[in-house]
């Protein structure tokens, strides 16, 4: 691994194309294959600017949507690895890409001493010797891909007969992946899937080979300890080993948020610190019973990768995650959107994340998955759902359905966000004759979700203007609380200097130290689940605010444990964090229904 950061899926289009940005760099990013009609799209435009031959691939054909992503993804190879060829025939010269590769990588590489011994050498030949070693240590970053689990639509043919399982969206993704060339990881995030799993254990593609190695490899998203194990015992009961665990902050991270009951990011990092070796065993005891019974013996337990992300901002923090809960790598999100080297983001988006302030950052109720998302109130799209809401026209018209599944109306599935299902719900809700002040608290629910296939997709088709005409160019971006303290958009090498230490784009001592800022995520959370609750209240959902504080209440003793061990921070990070502890408990006692 040349870098010890990578760059987590961000939404549909904003990593997109992150790897024919910054693979050729070693940097790993990981792309959203949830959306076939973006991503061929992507590939059109992609042909067209590299000059290679572009067949479309189209709805009517059998199995489109797998081929379209197996299509792209082997373009993204294709060109990531012409990138790779050229780079190591340039000369090392100031502003070429071979030098930038190794002033980017961090100073902890091995290559990088032979980088500067190359530098200060006088010696022709022996200049001439360290620069050709030195081309040998070039390697791209992976090419990920990430599947929303539970994403995954019924699809039906032309004569509406519903089709096999395996045409899923889900499946039929995880298939498209499966048979492209890449060799890296598929990330299965939001949840365990039964029908999904038990499909990757039917792809020769993720099997171990007869080296231990593999050709593909399992990721799994997780926001606890017991999940991941739970997750990962399923799947090693079918012979899929888990490759890497990304832990992930339940609130304190962009895009869709998975909170726990109360377990905060600290005491997870230290409990999967903890048990690594112990899990390793458990699961290949398991793993290794199901191989057998197909007469295949492996001795030896493969490696899990460990990584972190959610909210990080500071070299300090990047470091004191990997050195004092030995995590591999940590995943660096929302401040990449800054980064249009990395990332891709529209200017009216890209300015507004500048010019964002505290309060345009929210949890929300927005996604049609009925899960919090991260919000940003100076998004396109949120205007634009105000906006039709004003006009009478709540809703969004719903053209690709990947998030349809409420049956409130019918068998067939609508989306939350669609003109069609709020039309109907409003109309439930009028004919309750509620009291204006319930009516409007019921309405606002209904039309706070907002259309994100469109939203999501649409900041790629204004970048590179490939957008259709009549086609929305209203942009929804999910990027996480801790993405208030860039202020500035920058180059890949001042994000990642700053992310090793040599730069500091922050330059506020206000911002909080991480965990204290997922903290107070999850006050503020438990806060809002009461008062959305307080007029329904039963044994339960005390319960449920006890079990929840309680947890909270472990966590800052805990933290409170920590702080004697946090190096390498300034003492302003680590002065206040014992008030903003009791001001967390003072907090938590108040809340109560």
């Amino acid at each position: 691994m040349t870098h010890s950061f990578h760059i987590p899926v961000l939404g549909l289009a904003f990593s997109i194309d992150s790897p024919l940005k910054v693979a050729r760099f070693g940097i790993s990013s990981v792309i959203s294959i949830v959306d076939d009609e973006l991503i061929e799209r992507i590939r059109a435009y992609y042909c067209q600017i590299n000059k290679k031959e572009y067949v479309p691939i189209k709805k009517t054909e059998a199995d489109f949507r797998s081929h379209r992503i197996s299509s792209y993804l082997n373009l993204v190879a294709q060109l990531v690895q012409e990138q790779i060829e050229h780079m190591r025939t340039e000369f090392f010269e100031k502003g070429s890409e071979i030098d930038r590769y190794f002033q980017l990588i961090p100073e902890s590489h091995p290559a990088k001493k032979i980088y500067h011994d190359m530098l200060s050498e006088t010696d022709i030949v022996e200049k001439a010797k360290k620069k050709q070693n030195l081309r040998t240590w070039i390697q791209a970053g992976d090419i990920d891909v990430n599947i929303m689990s539970k994403v995954d639509k019924i699809n039906y043919d032309k004569n509406g007969n519903a089709q096999d399982d395996i045409f899923s969206d889900a499946l039929a993704a995880l298939r498209g992946y499966a048979n492209s060339q890449l060799q890296s990881s598929v990330i299965l995030s939001a949840g365990m899937n039964p029908k999904l799993y038990a499909y990757v254990a039917e792809l020769p593609a993720f099997w171990q080979q007869d080296d231990g190695t593999f050709k593909k490899k399992i990721t799994l998203k997780v926001s606890d300890y017991r999940s991941a194990l739970i997750q990962a015992k399923y799947l090693a009961k079918k012979g899929v080993w888990v490759s890497e665990f990304r832990v992930e902050s339940g609130l304190n991270c962009g895009g869709h948020a998975f909170a726990t009951d109360g377990f905060l990011l600290g005491p997870i990092l230290s409990e999967f610190k903890n048990k690594k070796q112990e899990l390793q065993q458990e699961l290949f005891h398991i793993y290794q019973q199901y191989w057998i019974q197909k007469d295949k013996k492996f001795q030896q337990a493969p490696p899990i990768k460990y990584t972190v992300q959610g909210g990080v901002g500071t070299a300090s923090e990047h470091q004191f995650l990997l050195q004092y809960y030995e995590f591999d790598a940590v995943g660096w999100g929302s401040p990449f959107l800054l980064v249009p080297e990395a990332t891709t983001v529209d200017e009216e988006t890209l300015m507004a994340l500048t010019t964002s302030e505290e309060q345009d950052f929210y949890i929300s109720e927005a996604s049609p998955l009925g899960v919090p998302f991260n919000n940003f109130r100076k998004s396109s799209a949120e205007r634009l759902r105000l906006k039709r809401i004003q006009q009478g026209r709540p809703g969004s018209p719903c053209i690709k359905k990947y998030l349809v599944s409420n049956t409130d109306f019918g068998a067939e599935p609508l989306c939350t966000a669609s003109r069609a299902y709020q039309h109907k719900k409003i109309q439930e809700l009028e004919a309750k004759s509620l009291e204006q002040k319930d009516y409007d608290k019921e309405f606002a629910r209904i039309t706070e979700k907002t259309c994100l296939c469109d939203g999501l997709a649409a900041p790629a088709y204004l970048k590179y203007d490939i957008l259709k005409p009549k086609e929305q160019s209203a942009v929804s971006i999910c990027p996480g609380p801790n993405t208030v303290w860039f202020k500035s958009k920058c180059s890949l090498d001042q994000m990642i200097n700053h992310i090793y230490g040599k730069d500091d784009l922050i330059k506020n001592d206000n911002r909080p130290f991480l965990f204290i800022n997922e903290l107070q995520l999850y006050v503020a959370h438990i806060k809002k689940y009461v008062e959305m609750n307080a007029d329904t209240v039963n044994d339960k959902k005390i319960k449920y605010l006890e079990k929840f504080k309680n947890q909270l209440l472990e966590g800052i003793a805990y933290y409170d444990k920590l702080k004697n061990d946090l190096k390498g921070f300034s003492n302003h990070v680590i002065e206040r964090i014992p008030e903003q502890l009791n001001n967390a408990e003072r907090e938590l006692a108040g809340i109560k229904f």
